[in-house]
């Protein structure tokens, strides 16, 4: 029988978040909205003003600092109490107001990187020397100047600026037809309840025992898709088009060129994680096999992919339990890091249990200033316990980031976001193998990491070389018809997964029912992340105190002080080659050795 949600207010205090750590009163947040909104206009009062003297500069740049750690302040608070209790109306207008402010502030500072990019090098250059404390924002703004390049005149600059819409077009009418229009069918389980299929409900329906439901809903989605494949083929070719358009404008040779920028990330980086990956299929094929051995099954098919082939041993994993265990699985990272990630989960950084109308899932959040803040929905069972050893993970990437970098360059880049998080996963796994003594429950951890493994680094590099051959393929001036886009997606199942598994012919829809590939050259990011955490983990566990220095004194401390691919490489893990996705996918080999061992 589920249990009934509590309302927040009969959740114990130990087991929220203080908020009160950042913001004493809610009217001190309203005081501090206010001068945010003051500091918003101040700042807009230099516009224009840039490039007359390196005072100038130094005094915007400092405002535009100012401005930062008010704004995240203001924003956090706000958005925070609103998943407190989504239903309270006082939040929801705080966080509707903190929207608002955002919007403001960005409208504000909107003319400082067309006034960089207009800067004389050479002027800006003297800037450094008649204000020395500009060095400081040197970095910054070479960031800026990186696009120079990539940005055209005025006048198409302002073409391009109003063609804003039309570019999106694409994806939101893709978003539109999937999310709003897009209906699927019903199915029967074996106790003869109808269920309608749903993005939702797919995951868990595809997860069940009932192999023939489990087919029906297989066939019953992706049969959708199919009846849209020429819709949806016209958005997406669409969607390639203009961006191969905006590659070309911009001065750049590919579209992945063009989005890599972003992060300054070697297109070298993308090139290594397939090819390595590529190396590794044989691996993923016996893995494959094995699972077909698990299933009993003659022949496996696709929807056979999600099934459980270890059972969960149904053991309780209350929130005190799940903090003493990753408390002992970071050990490794010593005495500090333990300490502080001990104290952040026995007392106000973290927001523990699900009541009435908390926001769902989990994240790590913050401003800077103030600690991280973990938002937890937990279920005392073993997913619960990872969520928690991944969020502090993001949590202490912060609190190191934050200690050492100023605001300028606390945050860190989408490229690096997740491999904090998934190295305190993969110290947790490694705690729970090394002291598991019941057979069945290695069984479904070793499996739980195999299965982490074929969803994040195999199938998310998958789908990264998808888009490496439809970009390319436009890019040569080729078309793309819906039969051509379903060929290269079959051909690619086929070859990570390898000969024990029967392609089913409605896998090839699959490509259609994927949102990210709507944000280019994004997904790779997800197993790169993940390569650079298992190698980081993997380095910490045999190394021990010289990598872990490493790791949090170059990589956790760096925030955006370097371009990503630095940070990682100082702190010894060089994703420009092949070795960090090679050792991850050894590492992979060694657990897949443990599973056969055991079966």
């Amino acid at each position: 029988m589920a249990k009934e949600l509590k309302s927040r207010k009969d959740i114990p205090d130990q087991y929220k978040w203080n908020m009160q750590d950042m913001f004493a009163s809610d009217e001190a947040w309203e005081e501090e909205a206010k001068q945010l909104q003051e500091l918003a206009k101040e700042i807009a009062q230099y516009q224009g003003r840039l490039s007359e003297s390196a005072a100038t500069l130094l005094a915007f740049l400092k405002k535009s600092d100012e401005l930062d750690f008010h704004a995240e302040r203001v924003i956090v608070y706000a958005n925070q109490k609103y998943h407190e209790d989504t239903a309270v109306s006082k939040y929801q207008g705080y966080a509707a107001k903190a929207d608002s402010i955002g919007v403001e502030i960005s409208s504000a500072v909107a003319f400082m990187s067309p006034e960089i990019l207009s800067m004389d090098e050479a002027v800006l250059e003297q800037f450094y020397k008649d204000e020395p404390e500009l060095e400081h924002y040197r970095r910054m703004l070479d960031n800026i100047l990186r696009k120079k390049e990539h940005i055209r005149s005025a006048e198409v600059e302002a073409v391009l600026a109003q063609a804003g819409d039309m570019a999106a077009a694409p994806s939101n009418i893709y978003s539109m037809f999937n999310n709003a229009d897009l209906k699927f069918p019903s199915v029967t389980d074996v106790e003869g309840n109808r269920i309608q299929i749903t993005h939702g409900n797919y995951i868990s329906l595809i997860e069940n025992k009932d192999r023939n439901l489990r087919k029906e809903v297989f066939r019953g989605l992706y049969g959708e898709y199919k009846k849209h494949a020429n819709s949806v083929t016209s958005m997406f070719t669409s969607h390639l088009k203009q961006e191969s358009f905006y590659a070309k404008v911009r001065n750049y040779p590919s579209v992945r060129a063009m989005h890599l920028a972003s992060g300054n990330i070697p297109e070298s980086v993308y090139d290594n994680l397939i090819e390595t990956v590529h190396k590794h299929l044989p691996a993923m094929h016996r893995y494959v096999s094995l699972r077909k051995k698990l299933l009993g099954v003659e022949r496996l098919h696709m929807y056979d992919l999600y099934v459980p082939v270890v059972e969960e041993t149904g053991k309780e994993y209350p929130y005190e339990v799940a903090k003493e265990l990753v408390k002992k699985a970071i050990v490794p990272m010593g005495e500090d890091y333990v300490a502080v990630a001990s104290a952040g989960m026995d007392h106000d950084w973290v927001d523990v249990y699900e009541n009435e109308n908390k926001r769902s899932g989990a994240y790590s959040w913050g401003a800077y200033g103030t600690h991280p803040y973990v938002l937890l929905n937990h279920q005392d069972n073993l997913d619960s316990v990872f969520t928690l050893a991944h969020e502090m993970g993001h949590a202490m990437h912060s609190y190191h980031s934050d200690k050492k970098q100023s605001i300028t360059y606390a945050g860190y880049l989408i490229f690096v976001a997740e491999v904090a998080s998934t190295c305190n996963e993969a110290l947790l796994m490694h705690y729970l193998l090394e002291n598991c003594e019941d057979e069945a429950d290695r069984k479904y951890l070793i499996n739980h990491q195999l299965e982490s493994f074929r969803g994040t680094l195999f199938r998310q590099t998958m789908f990264a070389e998808f888009e490496k051959i439809v970009h390319q393929r436009i890019a040569d001036g080729e078309s793309l018809t819906k039969e051509d886009i379903c060929k290269i997606y079959h051909d690619l199942n086929v070859m990570y997964y390898g000969p024990d598994m029967i392609v089913d012919e409605e896998i090839d829809y699959e490509w259609m029912r994927i949102p990210h590939f709507y944000t280019s050259f994004y997904v790779y990011q997800y197993a790169t992340g993940y390569s650079a955490a298992i190698a980081f983990s993997k380095k910490i566990l045999e190394e021990g105190k010289p990598a872990v220095d490493r790791y949090i004194d170059y990589f956790l401390s760096g925030g955006s002080s370097k371009d990503p691919i630095d940070l990682l490489k100082d702190a010894g893990v060089d994703m420009s080659k092949p070795e960090p996705v090679d050792d991850a996918l050894c590492v992979f080999e060694n657990y897949l050795e443990m599973l056969e061992s055991l079966v």
